[in-house]
């Protein structure tokens, strides 16, 4: 049966096919822009996340990530704040997979010589790549800074070493939401094996982040969370270190150690077939070289 439309309904349909490959355009795979509290937004770039906070007197914006992420990136922070020019960059660490991008970001707002913000320890390893996609910080700082912007703080606090020995957490306390990055994530297995980690530090670390009330986090990889999401972190890495301390007292190998300790209690966490036998494997060498004491 032959199926025939009139001009005008064809007309129509064209123009649905047309706002839905608009939809479709500006819900890029790639790159998404969510709001978490007055003036403070997620920016996700494929499996990473940063957070730019829009305050009177321009905007803040943390991890670059990449040249790709940052051009994006610029193009978000315009559209949601237009007019407002980028008062500060904010890296929370010196790992290329989120520091990366400051002059793609600078270039993408129309601006040179942004403030880059820094902890102290990040410089030696971040000049020891020498990149020019990743510049050294022009500003640095010990335990803790602030930037206040038109009455706008936003604060960064350094909480001892985690994954590196340079990881800041930013925190806006009006609206009580924090930025944190590798160290903790919402139900999410550590990466890997662990690179870059210290141990006991990264519990300090975790302890330490439950000191500031925040109420909302947004991690650096995954979902946002809350203050529950940080304590089961916590509760997390006591198990991991537990559990390999057993299986090196019991004078297992390496690789009998990977193959037999599990955590059963996390099987639903992000990654746990993937990444918690090799989580095992690094803390296993940790303990084995004394970074950490067996016992």
């Amino acid at each position: 049966m032959a199926i025939q439309m009139s001009a005008r309904r064809f007309f129509v349909f064209l123009l649905a096919c047309a706002a839905l490959g608009a939809v479709a355009r500006a819900q890029s795979p790639d790159f998404e822009t969510t709001r978490v509290a007055d003036g403070v937004y997620k920016f996700r770039w494929q499996s990473h996340n940063t957070m730019f906070v829009v305050t009177p007197r321009g905007v803040v914006a943390f991890d670059p990530i990449s040249n790709q992420a940052a051009t994006a990136l610029a193009t978000e922070i315009k559209r949601v704040a237009p007019g407002e020019p980028l008062a500060a960059i904010v890296y929370s660490h010196s790992d290329a997979d989120h520091a990366t991008g400051a002059p793609a970001l600078m270039a993408g707002m129309g601006q040179q010589r942004v403030p880059i913000v820094a902890h102290e320890a990040a410089v030696a390893p971040i000049r020891l790549a020498n990149s020019p996609d990743l510049p050294v910080p022009t500003f640095t700082f010990a335990t803790r800074f602030a930037l206040d912007l038109g009455g706008r703080r936003i604060e960064l606090h350094y909480l001892g070493r985690s994954h590196s020995d340079n990881m800041l957490v930013g925190y806006v306390p009006d609206v009580a939401v924090a930025f944190a990055v590798d160290f903790v994530a919402n139900d999410r297995i550590p990466y890997q094996d662990l690179p870059g980690w210290y141990f006991p530090d990264v519990v300090h670390a975790v302890t330490r982040l439950l000191d500031v009330p925040f109420s909302t986090v947004v991690f650096g990889h995954g979902p946002d969370g809350d203050r529950g999401a940080v304590q089961r972190q916590l509760v997390y890495y006591d198990d991991l270190r537990a559990s390999v301390r057993r299986a090196v007292a019991a004078g297992l190998s390496e690789e009998q150690a990977v193959a037999q300790v599990r955590l059963p209690a996390y099987a639903r966490w992000g990654q746990y077939e993937q990444w918690f036998p090799l989580n095992v494997r690094g803390l296993y060498r940790m303990l084995k070289t004394a970074t950490v004491p067996a016992r």
